[in-house]
């Protein structure tokens, strides 16, 4: 799970739609209201989301890639702030990114903040909803899934490539950080699929295969057109986090380091 490019926007035409779905629902009067208006406006057919969709591919190195798990095809806008909870968020570009149906279909509405006490506060509607539940707004609380929209997460979570290539909390974190990486992990389900975890390993030694391959090309002399071709193909590959933890701890795999000191520029890729 890596952070989303910041510089792509929507054009001048989609802001103008989103700005009128989203006052309809915030002119709704009470709060169960705006959640029955975001409900009821989202998922109409427009060109609008024809652009979200094609912008949010840009955002996943246009591969369409789910932002989550790096592993699926992701055809789902999927609301970070589930709309259900934050109908405020409903129609806010900077709550929306590529997902897949693994990972969007499980996390759903499931949502949950850190209270005053440090602890996970779970604010997950109940499905179905009873006729006699009491709308309330969430409060005021840190969130705590990590947002790759507006957050790093490789500053709360690294990959362990060595042995289980499985996401843990990033070394030396505690407190709130930690219990965010925590939640992140286990509400994605990022470590309890198990093909997830072998495809992780698998593109381990695939982008390991492609820097060997690149490397000899390079030193046979093979044009520049044909190595930037190659350099793209590892930059446009699943499982993109695995690319970054080998960049980031190559200096403490032996591998990984005789690898990137025969091709040092490829720690900019």
């Amino acid at each position: 799970m890596l952070p989303l490019p910041t510089n792509i926007t929507l054009s001048k035409r989609a802001i103008r739609w989103m700005k009128k779905w989203q006052d309809a629902i915030t002119k709704k009067t009470t709060y169960k209201e705006q959640i029955e208006e975001a409900d009821r406006t989202w998922g109409k057919s427009n060109k609008t989301f024809d652009e979200i969709k094609s912008k949010l591919r840009q955002m996943s190195n246009k591969t369409k890639r789910c932002n989550y798990c790096e592993d699926s095809f992701a055809d789902e806008i999927e609301h970070i702030y589930p709309k259900n909870i934050y109908p405020e968020k409903t129609f806010i570009w900077e709550n929306y990114l590529y997902a897949c149906g693994p990972c969007n279909g499980p996390k759903s509405d499931k949502f949950a903040l850190i209270n005053l006490l440090g602890k996970l506060q779970d604010i997950t509607p109940p499905k179905p909803i009873p006729d006699n539940h009491i709308f309330v707004k969430p409060p005021n609380l840190q969130v705590a899934l990590i947002d790759p929209r507006v957050e790093n997460p490789t500053n709360f979570i690294e990959l362990d490539i060595i042995q289980t290539f499985r996401f843990i909390p990033m070394t030396g974190i505690e407190g709130i950080n930690k219990l965010r990486a925590e939640y992140t992990i286990d509400i994605l389900r990022l470590n309890e699929r198990e093909y997830l975890v072998q495809a992780r390993e698998n593109a381990f030694d695939d982008y390991k295969a492609r820097l060997v391959e690149y490397i000899q090309e390079r030193d046979n002399g093979a044009k520049r057109a044909k190595l930037e071709k190659m350099k793209k193909r590892i930059q446009q590959k699943n499982h993109a986090s695995v690319w970054f933890e080998m960049k980031r701890s190559h200096q403490y795999v032996q591998e990984l380091k005789m690898l990137f000191d025969q091709a040092p520029e490829a720690l900019n890729w």
